[in-house]
């Protein structure tokens, strides 16, 4: 038999394989390396986005907070304004009062009682005058206590001074009071 030299060819055919493996190892480390940036890519594109995100809620609720802040001096104000409202119907409401003081001042006031000063402070009156005898006082106390816009009379001073007219000076304190309305309860 003829003795067929097979080596040169399956060197060749080793050597095409070992190229073929190599190239196949090239291709799959440059496919790997590939996907690893391409994911490296990816995630560094999240990572982007997730804080644009962030600092676009950041924007938003700095936004917040500022109005926050010009709602809570908004609501300080409304507040001030609220309590000056109040003084100011208070304070209407109170001008009748005074011209309701004396014209009960003046109808309960006796015959024969003479008044020297009115002083009040706050609800609280206080008189001083003379009366022609301690019965004319009595009644102004019982005229008082019998009035709408007054009540709680209470004699301070009462003094006979020797001299002159013999008349008795007095002090009286009183409270002023608003009468309630009928159909108010």
């Amino acid at each position: 038999m003829a003795n067929i030299n097979l080596l040169p060819w399956r060197e060749r055919l080793r050597a095409e394989r070992k190229r073929d493996f190599g190239m196949l190892v090239l291709l799959a480390v440059i496919l790997a390396g590939a996907a690893l940036g391409y994911w490296h890519w990816y995630n560094n594109q999240l990572i982007e986005f997730q804080q644009e995100r962030n600092r676009f809620l950041q924007n938003e609720i700095a936004k917040v907070n500022k109005q926050i802040k010009e709602i809570r001096n908004l609501e300080k104000v409304r507040k001030q304004l609220i309590a000056r409202m109040k003084v100011v119907a208070e304070l209407q409401s109170q001008r009748p009062l005074v011209v309701h003081l004396f014209d009960e001042l003046v109808a309960t006031l006796p015959d024969g009682v003479y008044l020297n000063s009115v002083v009040q402070k706050g609800r609280s009156v206080t008189v001083q005058g003379k009366a022609e005898s301690n019965a004319r006082i009595s009644a102004y106390m019982r005229n008082i206590e019998a009035s709408p816009w007054l009540s709680n009379p209470q004699l301070r001073i009462i003094e006979q001074k020797g001299g002159g007219d013999g008349s008795p000076t007095f002090s009286l304190t009183m409270q002023q009071v608003v009468p309630k309305a009928e159909g108010k309860k």
